[in-house]
């Protein structure tokens, strides 16, 4: 009777995995899974992930490489559409994460319980000739709606917000977080990463080098002249001559125009995004475990500048962020973009946090 039994339970958690009881609705129309529910019997020792978004087109590479990611034990796959689709691929992958699938708002929060860490792509792309109010418009909605699940089942969680346009989405989640008493600054960031992964491989075409080696810190925010790349702190150093800073910040600010319109309607920057924001959540995740040293640029509510949310260096721990770096000495040009940046960013933090209060 023992084999049999033991080959029992190995179907029953092999048919678990292929049909997780979150995709089964109740007779209210909601999941029945629990927080006990949570963590799959035979997972691997890790954090738990939540994508919001994961259907979507930067969704859906980003679940592929978290799947990939060792330090990820469950991952949630949240969509208003087509998550058992995207579920069942991924969770063919023959990595240690196991994966499970949620659809629709009634599941939201359910996909969201005892969380570690919340990515969210959740959104609309930009497409060609919208402006950042059509933007604005949609995803404002969609962030909030997000976030109040994110205060009730998972208040702790590590907060990776990538829902353009990022420079007024975290002053939301921020509102939101206020709102329901959970704000915690530290574990709320917005990511920027993309502006860095941009400056790192164009700079390092300038110089020549293999774009590993390259290190440039971007601050401000994510869009357009609040991308500030400061090229005077290039490592390794570097001089660049006035046409070449001209063209590397004009090119790091414009790189997703760039693509939406290489593009030509069919979308935005959706594979670079979702490599930026893997390489984002595994430093998240590697400071969640302890690790050390760990130096990334974020947009976060800041006191490095007059602005109360701003991108720059911070350094991460268990805690989410646990440091701000200075800016450091800057150029004349760097002094005068950032003059411009902080205009416009101010507007674009404004608008968010006049979103919720209004």
């Amino acid at each position: 009777m023992e084999p049999n039994s033991d080959a029992g339970e190995r179907i029953a958690r092999i048919a678990g995995h292929l049909n997780p009881p979150n995709l089964t609705m109740s007779e209210h129309g909601s999941s029945p899974l629990s927080s006990f529910h949570c963590r799959a019997k035979g997972g691997s020792p890790g954090f738990k992930v939540a994508i919001l978004g994961a259907a979507g087109g930067i969704g859906q590479p980003l679940s592929m490489l978290m799947k990939m990611n060792p330090l990820v034990s469950v991952l949630h796959l949240y969509d208003v559409v087509n998550t058992p689709g995207v579920t069942s691929d991924i969770s063919h992958m023959d990595t240690s994460a196991v994966v499970r699938g949620f659809l629709g708002q009634n599941q939201l929060e359910d996909a969201l319980t005892g969380m570690d860490l919340v990515i969210i792509p959740a959104g609309v792309p930009r497409k060609p000739g919208m402006t950042r109010d059509d933007l604005f418009n949609i995803n404002a909605g969609i962030v909030k709606t997000l976030c109040e699940a994110i205060a009730k089942r998972c208040p702790k969680a590590i907060v990776n917000l990538i829902s353009n346009p990022v420079n007024s989405t975290v002053p939301i989640a921020a509102e939101v977080f206020k709102r329901a008493g959970t704000y915690d600054p530290k574990r709320l960031l917005g990511v920027t990463m993309l502006d860095v992964v941009r400056a790192n491989t164009f700079v390092a075409e300038v110089m020549g080098l293999d774009p590993r080696d390259v290190d440039v810190p971007v601050v401000g925010g994510h869009a357009g002249v609040t991308i500030l790349p400061l090229l005077s702190q290039v490592k390794p150093p570097s001089s660049f001559t006035t046409k070449e800073i001209e063209y590397l910040t004009d090119r790091i600010q414009n790189g997703g125009t760039e693509v939406v319109e290489a593009k030509a309607g069919a979308g935005s920057a959706t594979l670079s995004m979702a490599y930026a924001a893997v390489k984002f959540a595994d430093a998240c995740l590697r400071a969640l475990k302890g690790e050390a040293g760990i130096i990334q640029c974020a947009y976060v509510d800041s006191q490095v500048t007059e602005l109360p949310f701003f991108a720059s260096k911070v350094r991460l721990g268990r805690d989410g962020v646990e440091e701000f770096l200075p800016l450091g000495p800057l150029s004349d040009y760097e002094r005068a973009s950032l003059e411009k940046a902080k205009k416009e960013l101010a507007t674009s933090v404004e608008k968010g946090i006049s979103f919720i209060r209004k």
